[in-house]
């Protein structure tokens, strides 16, 4: 019944005039997102949390969630229209999507990818509903030792799902420690690491980190690889699936809300996961394993329930414990503090209009996802047609505007100029940003609650070892780092994430 009730207070929340604007704002602005290959949700959050400040903290959250999972949505128009996805967690839809528009039923795989993100959305958000409230119970008997535990559970795991060198994952994690930590000492008041500059005195915004390695960094990158596209059609026509297509469809959908749904928890990046282990799946099961890759239905149904199935099941960590299992998560922490609301279980307690807000609205932004989205293929054509070099210059202006809005200051613009050019070298040397971005936000929460820990138990270190919840995690943490550096997991490792690309 309390559920219900929960459930009741969600739906007047989310059901109100300008929250319901914004959700169709969100998941309208995260599908065109989706659409234009190169912008994901990662860079697209980061240039618009400016725009939040003046917003409820509600609105704000359910326009930013909106944005995506409308995104994770929208990456499969372009993937299987133009056979270039909009966002990485579409890029296994492509394979097959691709190729039923080469044989003239785009509509249809647009029509799969359409329903089984709706099914998988919503069964995900009734996960959510379900599994936040006892773990959030849960979270509220964690002292600082048991949070630190976590949270090194949850870097260890981001660099286990990392792409390219696990070298280079660690390597990213400590450079986000490291800038996390700049700034003043809350303990002592000592200024540190800011190599004399006062406009770092309080710290770097995390606003303008992600804004330079996600926004100006995709937009360099995307400007080097620019790529005439093919539109297989300007017109879509069947947008209705088969009676044959239905029974085809309905396994695969179920298996890859399944799998999502598990996987979006995990930390690093579990939608992009998600998709290939759908994909990877619907051909181990499959009676006839030699279509995928030429048209194979399944193969656009399973990976495309699995990655929105995933894209929800990522705010479970994210709401109850305050700890970002992707980039997007981290931003939504981000837009959380700004709002002057602390992440982690206390949320539900305290603010349960916006935690059972932001869960109702993601249900019917997933309806509005159905109901609009199909009508609409023919405007994300015409998008999809519009050269980049005619978009970056106004994503740009954007993006200095909004750096510069946070606190009136050209310095901040100069650093976000600064982190951009880092976000395209880290492209060029095949380093992941997302684990830097993990230990940026994770960073000073770490170093508070290491604090905390060690004055409580008088500089016992221990502490850790000695409370069961903590000690499970951190050999948790041990069991994954020693099987990631085993040789012959980190070969397999190697190639799976070679046959990703």
């Amino acid at each position: 019944m309390e559920t219900i009730s929960n459930l009741w207070l969600g739906l007047e929340t989310a059901l109100t005039f300008w929250n319901l604007a914004y959700c169709m704002i969100g998941v309208l602005l995260g599908t065109a997102i989706g659409v234009l290959p190169g912008l994901g949700p990662t860079a697209t959050i980061a240039m618009l949390l400016p725009v939040t400040f003046g917003l409820p903290p509600v609105s704000a959250l359910i326009m930013l969630a909106g944005i995506y999972y409308g995104a994770q949505y929208g990456g499969s128009t372009t993937a299987i229209l133009v056979n270039l996805p909009g966002e990485s967690s579409s890029v296994v839809t492509a394979l097959d999507g691709y190729q039923m528009a080469r044989q003239g039923k785009a509509g249809r795989a647009l029509a799969t990818a359409a329903i089984g993100s709706f099914f998988a959305g919503t069964v995900a958000t009734v996960l959510l509903a379900v599994f936040a409230p006892p773990l959030a119970d849960l979270a509220l008997q964690f002292g600082p030792a048991e949070y630190f535990s976590l949270m090194v559970l949850g870097l260890i795991a981001s660099v286990v799902l990392a792409h390219g060198s696990l070298l280079h994952a660690f390597g990213m994690i400590i450079l986000g420690l490291i800038l996390g930590l700049v700034g003043t000492d809350v303990n002592s008041g000592t200024v540190r690491y800011t190599f004399g500059f006062a406009e770092v005195s309080d710290g770097i915004n995390f606003v303008i980190v992600a804004m330079g390695v996600f926004g100006l960094g995709e937009i360099i990158g995307n400007l080097e690889n620019e790529s005439t596209r093919t539109i297989m059609s300007k017109t879509v026509t069947g947008l209705m699936p088969t009676r044959e297509d239905v029974k085809r469809l309905a396994a695969p959908v179920l298996r890859g809300t399944v799998l999502g749904s598990m996987l979006g928890i995990l930390p690093g990046g579990g939608a992009m996961l998600a998709s290939f282990a759908a994909y990877t799946l619907e051909k181990k099961v499959s009676k006839h394993p030699e279509q995928f890759g030429n048209g194979a239905i399944e193969g656009v149904a399973g990976p495309e329930s699995a990655n929105n199935a995933g894209a929800q099941t990522s705010f479970i960590p994210m709401l109850t414990l305050g700890i970002p299992s992707n980039p997007v998560m981290a931003l939504m922490i981000g837009a959380m503090i700004m709002q002057g609301i602390q992440p982690g279980p206390s949320v539900m307690t305290e603010q349960p209009v916006l935690f059972w807000g932001l869960i109702v609205s993601m249900w019917i932004g997933n309806l509005f996802l159905l109901v609009l989205n199909l009508p609409l293929i023919g405007l994300w054509v015409r998008m999809i047609s519009v050269p980049y070099h005619f978009l970056y210059p106004a994503i740009l202006v954007f993006c200095a505007i909004g750096v510069f809005s946070l606190n009136n200051a050209t310095f901040d613009v100069y650093l976000m100029a600064i982190f951009g050019c880092l976000g395209y070298i880290f492209r060029k040397l095949d380093c992941e940003p997302a684990p830097m971005l993990l230990g940026f936000i994770l960073g000073p929460m770490m170093e508070e609650h290491l604090r905390r820990a060690m004055l409580i138990a008088k500089g016992d270190a221990t502490v850790f070892l000695n409370r069961p919840i903590s000690a499970t995690m951190l050999i948790i943490a041990l069991v994954l780092l020693a099987t990631i550096l085993a040789p012959a997991v980190r070969q397999k490792r190697e190639e799976a994430f070679q046959e990703e690309g």
